[in-house]
């Protein structure tokens, strides 16, 4: 049912049907044998394609802005020193270098002041207080470099739709490499920016032989960018708070690669979230760090993004709400409705869609 313009956009506007047998629970045995749709925004004319082939529908006068942020093994798994009691610890973010907030499972049997050890390490957590309604604060004890440290005990934070027997033991090298980037440098997220993640070094030498260019920013993408929205009406939903930051040289590459009527592919929609919270009225990309709650959802104008790639979101998600925002609610419901028919695989691990704004 198409909802008037003057009408209120519901959650359940951005619901669809995906089998379960589509949601990938493993990458593709190389990265980029992933397959692509390829959407001509102007023509309207759909290509279906491997991941590789992007070369061929960039051109040399194209520049791909990459998130260059680097996944962190987010999941402790611990027990309480007291008893024995199983406890996971879910880091968020650093609050400094050795106090974090995270959520507990299970967080009503943990008390403030209790300790958390881990195997295999010296190195103990401290519960602390309440950090929100939902989340706590820990200390970390007994380890000189606690990002090491969590960088040896933990495990990648898969998203819950990836699912992991205890027995699952081969997956756990493979998820720490192909959860992550090729390009990924600065730590800090505790989800990947999934649209990079088609990406091989090898296909990056070739598009830069090619003559594309690419320039990265950071955004250290949170547990929240992928939880479904659960408000009735979209313009209630309130996005959780990202850390970005946008160096000098990158915001200057981007403008003058605008001004210079390049092609200007944002990689994935947390990329695309911080661009647009810096850009100005005019699209200029603006040097800054901070925090960024900006919900992307329709009517927005988009400011510097007109190509974008992105892999195929969930149901009533922001991210999903954010690609409808580029090319129209029911134009994106159609296109997931043909990748359904088509059998392409959906969500972290699965394949990729470009949404191409030729020049």
């Amino acid at each position: 049912m198409t909802v008037p313009q003057d009408s209120p956009l519901r959650t359940s506007d951005f619901s669809f049907d995906l089998p379960r047998t589509l949601i990938a629970q493993e990458p593709a045995p190389v990265r980029e044998d992933s397959r692509i749709l390829v959407f001509h925004r102007k023509s309207g004319l759909v290509e279906h394609a491997r991941f590789r082939d992007i070369r061929a529908f960039l051109g040399p006068a194209s520049l791909l802005v990459l998130n260059d942020t680097k996944v962190i093994p987010a999941r402790l798994i611990g027990k309480k020193k007291a008893t024995g009691g199983k406890v996971e610890v879910f880091l968020l973010r650093a609050l400094n270098d050795r106090e974090w907030e995270c959520l507990l499972r299970p967080s009503a049997r943990v008390r403030e002041g209790e300790v958390v050890i881990f195997e295999r390490s010296r190195m103990v957590a401290r519960v602390g207080k309440r950090a929100s309604s939902s989340t706590r604060s820990i200390g970390f004890e007994g380890a000189e470099d606690v990002a090491a440290e969590v960088d040896s005990i933990g495990h990648m934070p898969l998203p819950p739709y990836i699912k992991r027997t205890p027995d699952a033991s081969r997956f756990t090298q493979i998820d720490r490499e192909r959860y992550q980037t090729v390009y990924a440098a600065r730590p800090g997220a505790v989800a990947a920016p999934t649209a990079g993640l088609h990406f091989s070094r090898d296909l990056l030498a070739k598009l830069r032989e090619d003559g594309i260019e690419t320039v990265s920013i950071t955004l250290n993408v949170g547990l929240g960018t992928f939880q479904p929205v659960k408000e009735e009406y979209v313009a209630d939903h309130r996005i959780h708070s990202e850390y970005f930051e946008i160096s000098e040289s990158s915001a200057e590459r981007i403008n003058r690669a605008r001004r210079d009527g390049m092609k200007i592919v944002v990689v994935g929609t947390t990329t695309a979230r911080a661009l647009e919270t810096v850009a100005d009225d005019r699209g200029d990309v603006q040097s800054r760090s901070g925090w960024t709650e900006l919900f992307i959802c329709p009517p927005y104008r988009f400011k510097v993004v007109d190509s974008l790639l992105t892999n195929f979101h969930l149901p009533r998600s922001s991210l999903l709400m954010l690609v409808a925002a580029l090319v129209s609610r029911e134009r994106i419901l159609d296109l997931y409705a043909l990748a359904v028919r088509e059998g392409y695989r959906f969500y972290s691990y699965g394949d990729a869609m470009l949404l191409l704004d030729e020049k």
